[in-house]
């Protein structure tokens, strides 16, 4: 299990933290067509990093809330590092 601080771009992650703050859902049109957006900071004792929402995920997930995220894939957008859920990632809420 990985700290937020120790993240690279380019990467699978998976690490634990905690939601701190939920963005107002977007509506958005992607190349599969329109979409729903929100982006979520999650922070652990090392840092914070952003996770972006999709579809029914920004539904899903509710501020102070622990979770997993397994197999996320982290880039680097516009000189910050956030993490989705690529092709394999999973994202699990945790007692």
């Amino acid at each position: 299990m990985a700290d937020i601080s120790t993240l690279r771009a380019n990467a699978n992650a998976t690490f634990e933290a905690t939601i701190t703050a939920i963005s107002p859902v977007r509506d958005v049109t992607t190349s599969r067509g329109p979409s729903k957006v929100a982006d979520a900071t999650l922070q652990d004792a090392s840092g914070t990093i952003t996770l972006t929402l999709w579809g029914e995920d920004t539904k899903t997930y509710a501020v102070g809330q622990k979770v997993q995220v397994t197999d996320g894939w982290v880039k680097d957008y516009r000189g910050r590092l956030q993490v989705s859920m690529g092709r394999s990632g999973t994202i699990k809420i945790l007692p």
